[in-house]
């Protein structure tokens, strides 16, 4: 009943008072943010009767702090605030212009919000931030002036440059200095870490900038990057497939993996032999996309011949790719040659003919046998017998040995013993070191053959071995002693020659007479 009683007695007093009875009873008039609550009606909008400015009433009004406050968040929910009555600092009643919300921008520590500022956020003023554009709440919004409503994340006040492309959490890449550049941002957490020459690109090389809706606009996802050539030229135009990294390096293009997968025979010039163990940089001196020359040995290789085997000669018709050393071509090929292999030739090393200096030689080599040969003859037969010196009118290609001369050109018919005699024996001198000058040989027998009778038969002249001997033989199978002065008959026929032709001795020389001077009876039988 109390109660109800002063509250009958300040109206009636109000009433009859008028405005003065209000003045003495208000502090003041209350600020422009309050002045919806003039009057004396309104009192215990704020105030509880008797009592000073309940912090439940300013909180059921101030509904955004109460709700940041019981969840423990914000200024009003720091350690330096927490449990302080509201009125201590936001109190009023000092006028219509006077600043409910005061407070030392520049000692404010923005820490006690719950967000600290750093960077270039440190380096603001608090009208930078707190605009009525950045606030989200509509409610709070409408208020004429608030340092509430703002949210922590970027995009509530920054535009979102990536258009929703990349996450909306900025701070993953950037910090708090400046937008660009972005270093907190690590390629390597991406689909496509950078190594080799990529490291050292500048991001616009790849993510390239474009104007989007009006505005510029720089991809960085949905980079295509799953093959090299999602962003470089194939020089090869797919015909190696889209994996660069089968045969490059992130480093160049010019270096190439050591063991590299790359296949040669992919190209017009399949790698056989040594070209496999060749290294890349010995052909292509230049870089690896340079075309090269290929379609003939000599495109890459000097021709060791010298034009011996003609101009642009192709290799492959000896050589293959094993090697230079080793040669392809055949005793085959050899007898379709200007120079057919026959006899001993057949045997014959190729470096014996080709290979008499210090290099291989295959041409003008000689053809005829001296052009190779050595004429041990030295000219020593006569040119109706050995025309310009040609081997072949007396050997063949089997063998040195082997002679084919027709002996009756030189007058001089080979018969009997002779038949079976070398040329040496007859031709050459016996000395040390053989020598095969042939010299001059007469047709009597004696000028070869020692004559054994002590000059007995010189009467019959140079052939006088022929009236006894043949050919055959030295023993004389023709000798008829019928036609000598003594005619055998009886028993003398049964006697051997040497019971009646003795050795005798004459002028220091011993040979068996044959010319008996005395032919008596008793000249050989005793009486």
């Amino acid at each position: 009943m109390a109660l109800n009683y002063w509250k009958i007695i300040v109206v009636i007093s109000l009433l009859i008072g008028g405005y003065e009875t209000a003045a003495q009873l208000s502090p003041g008039p209350l600020s422009v943010y309050h002045e919806h609550l003039e009057g004396l009606s309104n009192c215990t909008e704020c105030h509880d009767i008797g009592k000073k400015v309940s912090n439940a009433k300013c909180l059921a009004c101030h509904t955004e702090v109460k709700t940041r406050i019981d969840a423990n968040k914000g200024y009003h929910a720091s350690k330096e605030v927490k449990g302080k009555e509201c009125a201590s600092c936001h109190n009023d009643h000092h006028g219509k212009n006077f600043g409910i919300v005061r407070f030392d921008t520049a000692a404010f520590d923005h820490t006690l919000t719950g967000y600290t500022l750093k960077g270039k956020h440190s380096k603001n003023s608090c009208a930078d931030c707190h605009q009525s554009k950045f606030i989200q709440d509509e409610k709070i919004k409408k208020k004429q002036y608030s340092w509430l409503g703002l949210k922590t994340e970027c995009l509530s006040c920054h535009e979102d440059y990536h258009r929703n492309t990349l996450s909306v959490s900025c701070t993953d890449c950037h910090d708090q200095e400046a937008f660009k550049p972005a270093p907190l941002f690590n390629h390597d957490k991406t689909k496509f870490p950078l190594k080799g020459a990529h490291q050292k690109q500048d991001c616009i090389e790849c993510h390239k900038k474009s104007i989007k809706n009006g505005k510029e606009f720089q991809a960085f996802a949905d980079i295509k990057h799953q093959n090299c050539t999602a962003c470089h030229t194939d020089v090869h135009q797919n015909k190696f497939g889209p994996t660069c990294t089968d045969c490059h390096t992130e480093n160049s293009f010019k270096i190439l993996k050591t063991g590299s997968r790359f296949n040669h025979d992919l190209t017009d010039f399949p790698l056989k032999g040594k070209h496999q163990q060749t290294d890349c940089k010995k052909c292509h001196t230049v870089d690896i996309k340079t075309p090269l020359k290929h379609q003939h040995c000599y495109d890459c290789h000097t021709d060791y011949h010298q034009g011996d085997l003609g101009a642009q000669r192709n290799c492959t018709e000896c050589h293959n790719e094993n090697g230079f050393k080793e040669s392809s071509y055949t005793i085959e090929n050899h007898q379709i040659s200007s120079f057919p292999l026959e006899g001993a030739h057949l045997a014959t090393p190729c470096f014996a003919c080709h290979q008499k200096e210090e290099r291989w030689r295959f041409r003008e080599i000689g053809r005829n046998c001296k052009d190779c040969h050595q004429d041990v003859h030295q000219a020593s037969i006569k040119e109706m017998y050995y025309p310009e010196q040609n081997c072949r009118s007396c050997h063949g290609t089997e063998t040195w040995h082997s002679v084919q001369f027709n002996h009756e050109q030189t007058g001089y018919v080979l018969e009997g013993a002779h038949l079976k005699q070398t040329c040496a024996k007859c031709h050459f001198e016996v000395k040390m070191p053989a020598s095969f000058v042939f010299k001059p040989v007469k047709s009597a027998c004696k000028s070869c053959h020692e004559e054994p009778h002590g000059g007995q038969f010189d009467f019959y002249g140079e052939q006088s071995c022929t009236h006894c001997h043949s050919g055959d033989s030295f023993k004389s199978n023709h000798f008829n002693h019928d036609l000598t002065k003594f005619p055998l008959e009886g028993k003398h026929k049964e006697a051997a020659c040497s019971a009646c032709h003795k050795p005798i001795q004459q002028n220091g020389i011993q040979f068996i007479e044959y010319k008996i001077k005395d032919y008596r009876c008793e000249a050989c039988h005793s009486s």
